[in-house]
């Protein structure tokens, strides 16, 4: 293998927007992602709408469906 042709490698506390951190390894120095484990629809058995400009609240007046509380 030719030398210092690799980048280096670091341990990262990659950090969520929920609060959650995991330390991985890493090329990177800082990771933050938007969604984790700790809070992604699929593992946790909740959803979350994110309503952009009121597009859910269109759809669900438009095909009839009552808003749920």
């Amino acid at each position: 293998m030719k030398e210092k042709i690799h980048p280096k490698y670091h341990k990262v506390i990659a950090t969520c927007i929920c609060g959650s951190e995991i330390e991985i390894g890493s090329t990177k120095q800082d990771i933050r992602v938007e969604i984790c484990s700790s809070c992604h629809p699929f593992y946790t058995g909740t959803q979350k709408i994110i309503d952009a400009e009121g597009r859910v609240d269109r759809f669900q007046k438009r095909y009839g469906k009552k808003k749920e509380n």
